[in-house]
């Protein structure tokens, strides 16, 4: 009897240290679950994301933006977008990076990560999933194209008039004082990790920009890159003025053949514009992917239906024209919108975008060269408020994620479309007032417009002694 009690007692012991090891293994997954980690898989996208974007900076704006000038201008457009990209890396790399990333105030980083101090190959940089991480490095350098290719798509708004110098000395003063903040504004903060509870949820919101306490959405840079490029653009052909022969010869592209070289590997790149920014290689990734293309064929058509309705012909510059301002419209909304949100999207963008470089400049009087307010201000505030309205779950989108309920939050569109006109508010604003005292500099201490003469034989020649042809 006693033995059968103790064998008894035995099993249960062992059934109970059975129990226990299961737990105390459950437990471990658990733990695990939350160890930052990161994944090869990530990691390889963002290097071959990163990669595509400096694709579409050269040669694909240079080539877009050098087939619309006339031929005595070809260099210098490449020359413009070649150099802004190389000093752009250099400014990022010394603060802008730390500016832009780094907790500061609402407006503005600080400098604790100057010089990349501090950061290893073991660094880490949070993603859009509770412990999925990616080296801080390929953050760092992915973010550097979107900081290069921003201030590059203003040169198309005054292209042909221009000393090198002062879109130089521009740059470095609009890239400080309205690409970083707007980038922290909007896209600063502490990671999904801090979001555990309502209470740490309110106090890691509180480090974060200012548009994003706002609740602002912009996944891929409808304001940070596109408004904010394209009313710097308009501010500027303003303040410069028209080219000599404006409306009264021709100014029309030398290549457009040129033009649809540079936008088809815009085309290609933005896939790692805009996918890339998911930070992750996984379903979202895919739907962003889908999103992308579609908006872009969508406004394609829309632009070239547009155009041969009023114009009696479809030209390949609207449809390069076309595509660009689809994707301009779709980079805010691509990873909250669903598949035929992102076509009316990109309808809706590539008609208004053809009113506005044709109707809108006519009327209005401005030289915006190559259309940089046309496409990138009207398309991005097209697609920033559009985000409102296509990432709602009852148009096939995504809704909002709440990282402390884990779950999909309950949607407002009234509430959303708020929030975005927030972001294209401050934006339009901060990017006009930061422009107008940047030209306003530059032309004080070195002049702004090349001489007339200059500008009759063309820049190529008289700004870099050298021709993009020889005869």
């Amino acid at each position: 009897m006693k033995k059968s009690y103790s064998g008894f007692w035995g099993i249960i012991g062992l059934l109970l240290m059975g129990l226990s090891s299961v737990v105390s293994a459950e437990d471990v997954v658990a733990a695990a679950a939350v160890v930052p980690t990161v994944n090869k898989g990530d990691t390889a996208w963002m290097i071959v994301a990163t990669v595509l974007v400096i694709l579409m900076v050269i040669p694909g704006l240079a080539l877009f933006y050098g087939g619309m000038v006339r031929a005595k201008n070809m260099l210098s457009v490449l020359m413009q977008v070649f150099i802004i990209f190389s000093m752009m890396a250099i400014l990022w790399a010394i603060y802008g990076y730390s500016v832009a990333f780094t907790e500061g105030n609402a407006f503005f980083g600080g400098l604790s990560k100057m010089f990349l101090l501090g950061i290893t190959p073991d660094s880490m940089a949070a993603t859009f999933s509770k412990g999925a991480y990616v080296p801080e490095y390929i953050y760092v350098v992915f973010q550097l194209t979107f900081a290069a290719i921003t201030p590059a798509l203003i040169v198309g708004a005054f292209a042909e008039r221009v000393k090198f110098s002062a879109v130089l000395l521009f740059m470095l003063i609009w890239f400080t004082f309205s690409y970083l903040p707007m980038a922290h504004m909007v896209w600063y903060w502490t990671g999904p990790d801090a979001y555990t509870d309502a209470k740490a949820a309110e106090a890691a919101g509180a480090t974060a920009g200012f548009l994003f306490q706002k609740g602002a959405l912009d996944f891929a840079g409808g304001t940070v890159v596109h408004i904010n490029a394209g009313i710097a653009g308009l501010v500027g052909c303003l303040m410069i003025g028209k080219r000599i022969g404006f409306k009264k010869e021709s100014l029309a592209p030398h290549s457009v053949t040129m033009t649809m070289i540079g936008a088809s590997l815009l085309w290609v790149g933005w896939f790692g514009f805009n996918v890339g920014s998911n930070l992750e290689a996984n379903g979202l990734a895919a739907l962003v992917f889908v999103n992308t293309l579609l908006a872009s064929a969508a406004a394609t058509l829309s632009w070239m239906g547009a155009e041969w309705l009023i114009r009696g012909k479809p030209s390949m510059l609207g449809g390069a024209s076309g595509a660009i301002a689809g994707l301009v419209a779709i980079t805010p909304a691509c990873g909250w919108a669903g598949p035929m949100g992102a076509i009316c999207l990109g309808l809706v963008v590539g008609s208004v975008c053809f009113w506005a470089v044709t109707c809108l400049k006519e009327k209005l009087g401005y030289d915006d060269s190559l259309d940089v307010f046309g496409v990138h201000a009207v398309g991005g505030i097209i697609g920033a408020i559009g985000t409102g309205v296509v990432a709602s779950p009852s148009l096939g989108g995504t809704g909002v994620w709440d990282y402390v309920a884990n779950g999909v939050a309950e949607f407002s569109m009234s509430t959303q479309v708020t929030s975005q006109l927030w972001g294209v508010g401050v934006c339009i604003i901060w990017s006009a007032v930061v422009s107008f005292i940047a030209f306003k500099i530059v032309d004080l201490l070195i002049g702004l417009r090349v001489s007339e003469e200059v500008e009759r034989e063309g820049l190529d020649i008289c700004e870099h002694g050298e021709s993009a042809y020889h005869n």
